[in-house]
């Protein structure tokens, strides 16, 4: 239990987001409301390089470059946006949009049910939400054991007994979620392809065979990341090919 907190622990720092420049983000508010979008573009990038990292940020800048008619940036933004903020459905709905105008129509495949609903639970909260939830529960879960093997009453045992038994279920799980969240932040495996037409080659070079075609605002595994100019990606079927790193962008 002392690793599942000191894991926790750890994990608050890094799901804090720094404080965003609200003067900046008027700026870039400001131009998209004027329909100026390459503005609003420049005024938001500017917040994120200076590493002012916010779901709302990346949102908005997702929402600026959709409206540019730039789907493949507007997905990567939308996808980060998503990252830092699982739960937030405008995201989801605007990446779903997005995905709707890219030539590559993706199909997930089919998920057991319970899969399905694992992942739509630990999308409710964000990773620093499931750590503040588990720390909160395994407290409670201590209490009721403390009050399980000292309560003078059969009656306050019982209940204390449910109730650690409910909060280390609660915890578990939240611990569980917060490390997906964690992966997920730290893996960046997953990229979007940026380029409008990419033909994936057997080998990592132009001489290599041709397999299949990617289209911007697809996204896929990088499998390999060892190649400075080449990258081998992975579709959801499983098939893999080497693309030019130029051609995608980690998300």
């Amino acid at each position: 239990m002392k690793a599942i907190i000191y894991f926790i622990l750890m994990l608050i720092p890094c799901a804090a987001v720094a404080q965003v420049d609200a003067v900046g983000k008027e700026v870039g508010d400001s131009a998209y409301a004027k329909g100026d979008y390459q503005a609003a573009i420049e005024a938001y990038k500017a917040i994120l390089a200076d590493n002012s990292v916010s779901p709302e940020i990346y949102y908005n800048l997702g929402n600026a470059y959709y409206k540019a008619s730039e789907i493949g940036k507007a997905i990567l933004n939308y996808e980060r946006a998503l990252l830092l903020d699982p739960s937030d459905e405008d995201i989801r709905f605007n990446l779903e949009l997005a995905q709707s105008k890219a030539v590559d129509k993706v199909d997930d495949g089919f998920k057991l049910f319970l899969t399905e609903w694992i992942e739509a639970l630990v999308n409710v909260a964000s990773m620093g939400t499931w750590a503040v939830i588990a720390i909160v529960t395994f407290v409670v879960m201590l209490i009721a054991l403390l009050l399980l093997f000292f309560g003078k009453s059969i009656a306050l045992r019982k209940a204390s007994m449910w109730c650690s038994i409910i909060m280390l279920i609660i915890t578990l799980f939240a611990n569980y979620a917060a490390m997906s969240h964690y992966s997920k932040l730290t893996s960046r495996e997953m990229a979007i392809i940026m380029s409008p037409t990419v033909t994936a080659k057997s080998t990592p070079d132009n001489s290599g065979t041709n397999l299949f075609e990617v289209h911007e605002g697809r996204k896929v595994r990088v499998s390999d990341d060892s190649m400075k100019e080449w990258k081998e990606i992975e579709l959801e079927n499983g098939t893999v090919g080497w693309v030019p790193a130029n051609a995608l962008e980690v998300i």
